[in-house]
């Protein structure tokens, strides 16, 4: 029966990470096929191994190794991701529940997408980048766990979000884009492509640059 509950872009947890349902096939044993949040791999389970959650307002989570928190009051702006938790498509555009896209340009009555999907104010819920104070963390179901295991000491965590070699970075607060890899790491400061070198805590300010993807996951 738990099989039949699930559906396309439903977020929910598996083995206590935060994962969204890439797609059901019931004539399969392992039927649910999983993106992780985190780091967006892929995992095959079973329904019997998963548990529904809905994401709202002040949520916060990992999404590709950044942090973001949910927010329906804050305007969005070109450049913004949006969680569409509420879609409702014309015949002309194609989104489904929970889709994470980027926002390329704001109207009044909503946003069109850098997938040319038009999508309403009230179908989506804001991607703020950072975590707020006040936010309600997510990306584990038992962080309790997590915080107080000594054999992970959260140190996942951590470990995802800092850089490695071949990382794909791009800066965001210059006019044009701007993509550069990390080719060396010395201590705390990050090698950039062009022999750029910067602290860190520069590289992972979400405000000044985002991670795009990993040259070793493709």
């Amino acid at each position: 029966m738990k099989l039949f509950q699930l559906r396309k872009g439903q977020f929910v947890y598996y083995q206590n990470e935060l994962h969204r349902v890439y797609s059901v096939k019931p004539m399969v044993k392992k039927s649910v096929h999983l993106m992780k949040l985190k780091d967006l791999s892929q995992h095959i389970c079973s329904a019997a191994e998963v548990d529904k959650y809905q994401p709202k307002e002040l949520d916060s989570f990992i999404f590709n190794k950044n942090v973001y928190t949910l927010s329906k009051y804050r305007k969005a702006e070109e450049g913004d991701f949006i969680l569409i938790t509420n879609p409702n498509p014309d015949y002309l555009d194609h989104y489904s529940l929970n889709e994470i896209e980027v926002v390329a340009s704001v109207e009044n009555k909503g946003v069109i997408t850098n997938k040319y999907n038009g999508i309403r104010h009230n179908e989506y819920l804001l991607m703020v980048p950072g975590r707020d104070d006040n936010s309600n963390r997510i990306e584990y179901r038992d962080i309790q766990d997590i915080e107080e295991s000594n054999i992970q000491d959260h140190s996942d965590v951590i470990s995802d979000l800092l850089p490695t070699i071949g990382d794909v970075y791009r800066k965001n607060d210059t006019n044009a884009a701007i993509d550069a890899m990390v080719v060396a790491i010395q201590g705390n400061t990050i090698i950039l492509g062009g022999g750029l070198e910067l602290p860190h805590e520069e590289l992972m300010n979400n405000e000044k640059w985002e991670f795009l993807y990993s040259l070793l996951d493709k």
